[in-house]
């Protein structure tokens, strides 16, 4: 069975690409998610159509703990990064920091 993780970033389309790319190069990433990048369902009176959202479809394997090091590891790289808006199965949460604690605790409620 796969589940989805949705992954957005208001108004900073070079940091969604970034760390989109970021998960392409992590193996451990890789070998339990089809990622990909998506528009989001525009709302209405809105043009939709630009690459706006990533999509991880994870398999059973996939450990979360994986993704959290992922974007640790890629926001010690940028400079001033922008939040990312991480959805599965309708949690919604926003990783602004690098905290470790404030991201592992992010990272247990994607978990549950």
């Amino acid at each position: 069975m796969s589940s989805v993780i949705w992954i957005s970033v208001d108004d900073a389309e070079e940091d969604l690409l970034s760390f989109y790319q970021w998960l392409q190069d992590e193996p451990d990433i890789r070998r339990h998610a089809v990622i990909s990048m998506e528009a989001s369902a525009a709302g209405e009176g809105e043009m939709g159509g630009a690459l706006d959202v990533v999509k991880l479809v994870i398999d059973t394997n996939f450990q979360i703990l994986n993704f959290g090091l992922a974007y640790a590891a890629w926001r010690g790289t940028r400079r001033q990064p922008s939040s990312l808006s991480v959805e599965r199965d309708g949690v919604r949460i926003t990783l602004d920091g690098g905290d470790p604690d404030a991201v592992a605790r992010v990272l247990r409620a994607l978990e549950e």
